[in-house]
Parts: structure tokens; C-alpha cells; sequence
């Protein structure tokens, strides 16, 4: 070999060991589930009584064998469609054995698995830790304040990799705060204190049973004679937002009533609505299959109206219950909670649902029937006049959004688009549901498609049975023969419009000069908060920040952007009347409207020439066509 080959190959050589890539020592395969049981049942007991300092502490003892051992944190959350489980928040793993701590490491490719080995004549691991919780909304979800607490299981187990979730019993035990009460879906074996163990469940029935607890608690019997209880479970900032009015939770009980009316069956063998009235603990809806968690402000009750009616989250999520916990679309089943999840039919998962959570909501009186309307109103003017989003983006492109943007602000929600299979699959079924009743002469309608398809094997909850878009279409061609799949795909594809529903159901989509009595009480909500996205083209809160603004809207197109903030209007310190003023003084005149605004450190006046009024959406009747929304919305 010549000295220059030799030179060349040891520059070679030294090249290669200087890499980075050559020095990655390898890397412990995380097990892929089996359907096998898993040897033994895990004890977690949780420590929840450190509501000042939010804290959980989590003791588990899981029975093991020597050798390889893989620990996995719940990654892929059922009901949020994306890895999104908080592992930044488990601190303080501790890791024994026969009283000797055991080495672990974190996979640098999934970091929610954790990799150690057993040694030999070890049976037992006792692992110690702590789910720090967020103690601002800045760090996510708060989930513990001094009155009231939401323990999410996902949140702070730590599993055998190698199973299916279905086949690891686990014990659980929670020490609550003095004083506190406890509801969930898990059924309680015994008391000693403050501390309440929970008869072993599967893993996947333990995640599916989060726990609601405070010190002003109070039940609700919303089927009361009836073989399966169903109880609605309220935790609140203080013991006067528990009061509720007796015709109030008579609609809740309606609610029940009309959903066993709808799907003719049960899929648990109780139900727990956990509910969180509050301005500390942070609100959520999240779906689970004999329970749900539901959280909004502390005026629930006391702030009850009856002609703008009641928010129609409860309805979602009970609807879950058939549709998304029971039946499941297929790519969204998976064995534990760190395989993958896919999302391609959130349009029948949450879209159905958001169909069927606000058509219950009318039916049980929740919303009575004009509210209902004007709320259908607001849906529609998005998907008619604030989605430009879709001539670039499919809609069902957006059932990837949940991994795409992990629910993070966006800045033009309208043009990038969001989880739009939400209301947008809502339109879509409202379009169906009018089309079978064109079809079947209004003898059938999507009701015999939720029965049909969500009612089958009435009392089965343990166990879930899946979908596909083939089922879906089949389904619906039984109730009403027709071409369901070009129906659909043109829809969700983005070569038909979404709002085709209202003139099927018989009505059409108008602009007034005053917003309706429903979306006066949603602004009321967001205090002081302004919606002009329909006349001039912006949402604005409080504090005349700029919220959102409409792409190719009139404020747009002058220049105003999301996150400038509105400092005068023609002069006059900003506020919702200054605002709302210009724009009707503009109406009868050529002149533009003056904003002052303040982007950064700056200050500068952008005109926007705007003269058609303040408009807000509401549905008129169609004369001379069938009214099929009123009986969609009409008690069964």
C-alpha cells in the first residue's frame, strides 16, 4: 500500500472515530405490548393532601422478575388525540429494591420510557415520586387549589412496557385533604381516614376514572329509580355555587333521559359527570367511558339564565360515552398509552359528538330552542364567512392538528385552521341528518343512524368496539340508501361546502345589527371581551387587545394584526362602545375608522375603510321548505 493510500485511509479511520455517530453506545428496545397478562398487581397509592404546595406524591410497589425492566409514562392520551402526556412534571424518582436503590435511564429517543434492570433475586420495586402540578396557568392545567383537586391516573403512573394496558391490574389508594369529598367512576373497596382504596382495576379502566375531590361538594341523583345510577358530582370554590334551582337539574335529568331516548342503550354500569364550578382549578372536558370531567366558571348555577340556557358541555361528553369510548374509530385504538395514535375519523369522534352534545342540550331544555339556533348560527357563520383556511386546507387535514399544533394558540385561526373537525364535522352531520330525512320522506333520521350504530350491545363497557369510514358509510346507507361515501369525501376533502346543512334543515344564515341573546351571554362570560369579527373584523378582549382578526377582512387588509392592541378609536380612548359607535357612525358615511393602536413600543394610526355596519349572525326561516331543524331539536 503506497504511504499516501495509507495516509488516506488513516484520516479515514480517524474520521470516523471522531463522529458522533460512532461513540452512540446501544440503545435498550423499548417491548412492544403483548396481549399477555401481566404477572401480579401494582399498588399505587397517591398522597394528595399537599393542596398549598400542589403536589402529588406517588408511591408504586410492582411485583417484578430479574433481568431487563422498562417503565413507560402515559404518552398518547385517549380524548387528546396526541402525545401530550406532562412527563415534565414527574420529578424525584427513587427506584428500590430489598433496600438498595436501583440505577435508571431515561430513552434519549422516547423520553417517556425509563429503562433499568433487575437484579437477580429481587420480586418487588418500590418506586417513590412526585407529579409536580402547574401552579400557574402559564405551566398548564391547573389541577389542585385549597378547596378542590382533579387527579388524572395517566398523570401519575409509571407501567410495565410490554403489555397491554388491559392485562396490568393495578390497586389504587388516594389520601385525600381533610374534609374533602371523592367521586369517580372506580368503585371504592374500604376507608381508613382520609385515605380511600379503590377496588384493582385494569390499567385502562384506572386511566379511564379520574378522580374529582373538594371541600364544597355536592351529588346530583339524575336518574333517580333507575337500575343504573348516573349522578352528576360538583366540586365548587365555595358552598354557594352548589345551590342550583329544582327546574334546573331537571334538565339535567332530561338530559339523561333523552340520550338513553337516543341511543337506547348504556355502555356502563353507572356514570359519574365530574364537575368543576371555579375560578381557580381550570376548566376542562374530557370524555372517559363511565365518567367524564367537565369544569367551567363558579356562576353555573347561580348564574343560570333560561332564555340563554346552560353550556352544552355536559352533553359532549356524556355523548362520548357511545361515541369515542365505546365504539372508537379503528386507527384510534391502540394497545397501551405510548403506541401512536391516528386521528382521520375525529370528524365522526368529535364531530358527531359536537352535533349530538348541542342537539341534547335543546332537547333537554339545557338551551332552549331560540338559544339553540342563534348557537347553530355562530357555527355556521365560521365555516360561511371565517374559515378562508379551507381554500388552502382540507378539512379533514385538521384532524391532524391536535399532533400538528398540540393545542397551542395560533395567531389567524381562521386561515391556518384548528381542530375544525369539531364544528366543522357537526355542519356535516347537520347536513346528513336533513338529507335522511329528505331520503326516508322524514320517516328516519340521523337518530336511527346513533341507535344503529353507538346502541348495539347495550350494558357492554369493558370492553370497546372500533370503526372505519367503511362502517360508517354502510351504516348509513341502512338507514338511508345513497352515495354516503362521495357525500362525505367531498366534504371532508374540501370540494363541497360545509354549510349545506341549514338550507337542507330549511333555514339560512343572516347578519343583524344586534348580536342574539346567546351570544350576548357568551360575551358576558368573557368579561368585557368584543366580537366585530363579521363587521369590521377583529375580536378584541378587555383590555382592547386584539384577539383575533379575520384574514381579508377590512381591519386585515388595512394593516391591523393579532396581538396589537387598540389604544383609541376616532380619538376616543378605546372600549367596546367606542368601538361599536365607529362602526355604526361609519355605516352612514365615507370616512374610515381610525385606530390608534400600540404594537411593541410602538404607536401608529391605521384607517380601515369600513361602512357595512355591525353584523352578527342569526338563522331565518326559508319559507316554502321543510323546517327540519325545529324537529331535530325537539324533545323525543
Amino acid at each position: 500500500m503506497s504511504r499516501s493510500r495509507l495516509a488516506s485511509l488513516s484520516l479515514a479511520v480517524a474520521l470516523a472515530l471522531s463522529s458522533p455517530f460512532a461513540a452512540l453506545p446501544a440503545r435498550a428496545e423499548v417491548p412492544a405490548p403483548a396481549d399477555v397478562a401481566y404477572p401480579g398487581t401494582i399498588a399505587i397509592d397517591v398522597d394528595a393532601t399537599d393542596t398549598a404546595q400542589r403536589i402529588f406524591r406517588v408511591t408504586q410497589t410492582m411485583p417484578v422478575q430479574p433481568g431487563p425492566l422498562t417503565l413507560l409514562f402515559p404518552a398518547w392520551l385517549p380524548g387528546n388525540h396526541a402525545a401530550s402526556g406532562p412527563i415534565d412534571k414527574i420529578a424525584g424518582l427513587e427506584i428500590t429494591a430489598n433496600g438498595q436503590r436501583l440505577d435508571w435511564k431515561r430513552d434519549p429517543l422516547d423520553v417517556f420510557a425509563f429503562h433499568l434492570d433487575v437484579p437477580q433475586g429481587v420480586t418487588t420495586l418500590s418506586m417513590q415520586y412526585q407529579y409536580l402540578t402547574p401552579t400557574g396557568r402559564d405551566q398548564g392545567r391547573v389541577v389542585m387549589t385549597p378547596n378542590m383537586l382533579n387527579l388524572q391516573w395517566n398523570a401519575v403512573v409509571l407501567y410495565p412496557a410490554g403489555y397491554y394496558a388491559s392485562r396490568i391490574q393495578y390497586a389504587a389508594s388516594v389520601k385525600y385533604p381533610a374534609g374533602f369529598q371523592a367521586a369517580s367512576a372506580l368503585d371504592v373497596a374500604g376507608r381508613e381516614g382520609e385515605t380511600v382504596r379503590y377496588q384493582p382495576v385494569p390499567l385502562d379502566i384506572l386511566v379511564d376514572s379520574p378522580v374529582y375531590a373538594g371541600r364544597y361538594f355536592k351529588t346530583f341523583d339524575l336518574a333517580p329509580g333507575a337500575k343504573v345510577p348516573v349522578r352528576l358530582n360538583v366540586v365548587a370554590d365555595a358552598a354557594k355555587y352548589l345551590e342550583a334551582k329544582p327546574e334546573h337539574v331537571e334538565q339535567h335529568r332530561a338530559l339523561v333521559e333523552q340520550a338513553l331516548k337516543l341511543y337506547g342503550s348504556q355502555h356502563y354500569d353507572h356514570y359519574d359527570f365530574l364537575f368543576s364550578l371555579s375560578k381557580q382549578m381550570s376548566g376542562n372536558g374530557l370524555e372517559h367511558q363511565r365518567s367524564s370531567e367537565n369544569g367551567l366558571g363558579n356562576d353555573y348555577f347561580t348564574g343560570w339564565d333560561r332564555k340563554a340556557g346552560s353550556d352544552d358541555l355536559l352533553a359532549h361528553e356524556y355523548t362520548h360515552s357511545w361515541n369515542g369510548k365505546f365504539r372508537r374509530p379503528a386507527d384510534l385504538w391502540t394497545p397501551n398509552y405510548n403506541v401512536p395514535m391516528q386521528g382521520s375519523l375525529l370528524w365522526v369522534y368529535e364531530g358527531q359528538t359536537q352535533y349530538w352534545g348541542n342537539v341534547l342540550t335543546a332537547r333537554a331544555g339545557l338551551r332552549p330552542m331560540q338559544a339553540s339556533r342563534d348557537a347553530l348560527a355562530m357555527v355556521a357563520a365560521t365555516y360561511a364567512d371565517n374559515r378562508p383556511g379551507l381554500e388552502w386546507r382540507a378539512l379533514q387535514d385538521t384532524t391532524n392538528d391536535p399532533i400538528v399544533a398540540r393545542r397551542r394558540p395560533k395567531p389567524y385561526r381562521g386561515y391556518q385552521m384548528s381542530e375544525d373537525y369539531y364544528s366543522g364535522g357537526q355542519m356535516i352531520w347537520l347536513e346528513a341528518d336533513a338529507r335522511i330525512r329528505k331520503l326516508s320522506g322524514g320517516r328516519k333520521s340521523l337518530d336511527d343512524f346513533a341507535r344503529a350504530f353507538f346502541g348495539v350491545q347495550d350494558g357492554e363497557w369493558k370492553r370497546q368496539a372500533t370503526y372505519t369510514f367503511d362502517d360508517v358509510v354502510a351504516t348509513l346507507d341502512g338507514v338511508a340508501h345513497d352515495d354516503w361515501a362521495t357525500f362525505l369525501r367531498d366534504r371532508l376533502d374540501g370540494k363541497a361546502p360545509l354549510t349545506g346543512g341549514l338550507a337542507a334543515s330549511g333555514w339560512k344564515l343572516v347578519y343583524k345589527d344586534e348580536p342574539s341573546v346567546w351570544a350576548k351571554a357568551q360575551m358576558k362570560d368573557d368579561k368585557g371581551a368584543a366580537s366585530f369579527v363579521y363587521s369590521i373584523g377583529l375580536n378584541v378582549d378587555k383590555n382592547g387587545n386584539v384577539t383575533e382578526v379575520r384574514w381579508d377582512s377590512p381591519a386585515f387588509d388595512a394593516g391591523v394584526g393579532t396581538g396589537m392592541t387598540i389604544v383609541a378609536v376616532n380619538d376616543l380612548e378605546y372600549g367596546k362602545d367606542a368601538l361599536e359607535d365607529a362602526i355604526r357612525s361609519a355605516k352612514a358615511g365615507k370616512a374610515p375608522i381610525r385606530l390608534l393602536v400600540k404594537e411593541f413600543d410602538r404607536f401608529r394610526t391605521i384607517d380601515v375603510a369600513y361602512h357595512d355596519g355591525l353584523r352578527y349572525p342569526h338563522l331565518e326561516r326559508i319559507e316554502g321548505t321543510p323546517d327540519y331543524l325545529t324537529k331535530i331539536l325537539t324533545p323525543r
